[in-house]
């Protein structure tokens, strides 16, 4: 494993040469995805995911084209430039026999929060935002109008819109984050809990709505329900910091699906019984002796495992998965200058690593440049950027990458990944998990191999990385 080899050259601060160049039910019930409208992909069916690209709308490996098709944003008209990779759409429209191309009819978006921050856990990598706790991991996009491009970017009381994906506690996680200018109206997606009915009011997880004046829409006698997931919109919040909704509205899970639709969703598993019967973003799953696996096998399911999972919707409105995709980890991190560039290939080397990309790599151009949509054959040698990803093949030393940005130029190099064995050198600055300066004797007494490690510094000619620092890092 080359890289992780390379992160101990790193803590040794030597010259490659000196390394081996080695070639149950959780009792939540979280959120269902956002409705879709009636119709579907092929014989009718719908996909949900993160939109990797643009160049039309790439959704969970599948290049649609737009051309002809309606976008919705956040319940109101919109245009394909409204809409960032990162975020979670829902698309309808017909695919191509090949499974990876197709076009897109319908492409719905509505975020899974906005509104003020309340609380920033920077060693937890979470926020709050109107009482929803909000994950931040590796698969998490920032906005450019937010700097750094992390949680150090934000401060309690920033207006922020969240897309993401839930998971089985009831938690976001964010697969993007946009900062909104003061006066953006709040919105919120989840499940009613704590119903009062006498003083309308209820809960959506740490958040009261006051719905005394609101708008009712689609509920059945007009009655809201503990365990209904609706949207609930809003100006200002009251004394309590309670949402005063102006609307709410009760949502359903693929609304308008039907026997025989075809059915693609990327997302966390919010309930496991077994693997014949789990929700993926709270929609039923079951899988069969015919079902295939990407990524590991039956045994590698279980709450928030996350998946992409394809198969056509039966009579009882459970998916049976043809096909379920367990995605790859993207603990490993690398942020430096590319060495070279095989658009062919669709990798470059960087650090002297090679990094591929795929269907599914999440491309886009942070630097001042701005190129929408940004592709593999748009970036050349001397490109500074920063790639997210796992070890694959295994053993092979490269980086599949699941998030490739372009950035603007910058004298720093990062490198992120698993400690192999280990050496004891004399560098500046080490810290621990939460982000605290220890000793280099304490920093090295704590670690042990397959530790998750990141090294900053500036790179030499030869491919080195001279540390200035060196921290553990939580695996998310």
């Amino acid at each position: 494993m080359k890289y992780f080899t390379r992160i101990l050259c790193v803590l040794a601060a030597v010259t490659m040469s000196a390394c081996s160049s080695g070639g149950g039910d959780s009792g939540v019930s979280p959120p269902p995805p956002p409705p879709p409208p009636t119709g579907g992909i092929g014989r009718t069916g719908i996909a949900i995911g993160p939109i990797s690209t643009f160049g039309s709308v790439v959704v969970n490996g599948v290049r649609y084209e737009t051309t002809s098709a309606n976008f919705t944003i956040n319940d109101a008209a919109g245009i394909e430039s409204d809409l960032s990779v990162g975020q979670v759409v829902v698309v309808q429209g017909t695919m191509d026999a090949n499974g990876t191309t197709g076009t897109a009819d319908e492409v719905i978006f509505d975020d899974s929060v906005k509104g003020p921050v309340e609380s920033i856990d920077i060693p937890g990598s979470s926020l709050v935002v109107l009482g929803q706790t909000v994950l931040v991991t590796a698969d998490t996009s920032f906005d450019d109008g937010i700097s750094p491009a992390s949680l150090e970017g934000l401060t309690v009381g920033d207006i922020v819109e969240v897309s993401g994906l839930p998971d089985a506690n009831g938690n976001i996680v964010a697969t993007r984050i946009e900062d909104k200018p003061a006066g953006t109206p709040f919105e919120v997606h989840g499940i009613v809990s704590g119903l009062d009915s006498a003083n309308f009011r209820f809960n959506i997880n740490g958040l009261v709505v006051d719905y005394s004046g609101a708008t009712l829409d689609n509920f059945p006698g007009g009655q809201i329900n503990n365990d209904d997931f609706v949207e609930a919109k809003g100006a200002t919040l009251g004394a309590a910091g309670e949402l005063v909704a102006t609307s709410v509205e009760l949502e359903n899970a693929l609304a308008g699906g039907q026997d025989g639709d075809r059915i693609e969703i990327e997302g966390f598993i919010t309930r496991f019984i077994s693997a014949t019967d789990f929700d993926v973003s709270g929609f039923p799953v079951t899988t069969t002796g015919s079902t295939t696996y990407v990524g590991g096998d039956a045994t590698d399911l279980g709450l928030n495992v996350k998946v992409e999972v394809e198969g056509d919707l039966n009579a009882s409105g459970v998916l049976v998965a043809e096909e379920v995709d367990i995605r790859r980890a993207k603990a490993v991190r690398a942020t430096a200058t590319i060495d070279s560039v095989d658009a062919a290939a669709g990798s470059v080397v960087l650090l002297g690593i090679t990094v591929t990309t795929d269907e599914i790599t999440r491309l886009e151009d942070k630097s001042n440049v701005g190129l929408e949509p940004l592709t593999i054959n748009d970036i050349v040698a001397g490109d500074y950027v920063e790639v997210r990803g796992d070890e694959f093949p295994a053993g092979s030393g490269s980086i599949l990458a699941s998030i490739f940005e372009r950035e603007d130029p910058d004298p720093d190099t990062i490198l992120q990944g698993f400690v192999e064995t280990i050496s004891d050198p004399s560098l500046t600055i080490f810290r621990d998990e939460n982000d605290v300066v220890i000793s280099s004797t304490e920093f090295f007494n704590r670690l042990a191999a397959n530790d998750l490690v990141k090294a900053e510094g500036t790179e030499s000619a030869d491919t080195t990385i001279t540390a200035t620092e060196v921290e553990f890092e939580l695996e998310l």
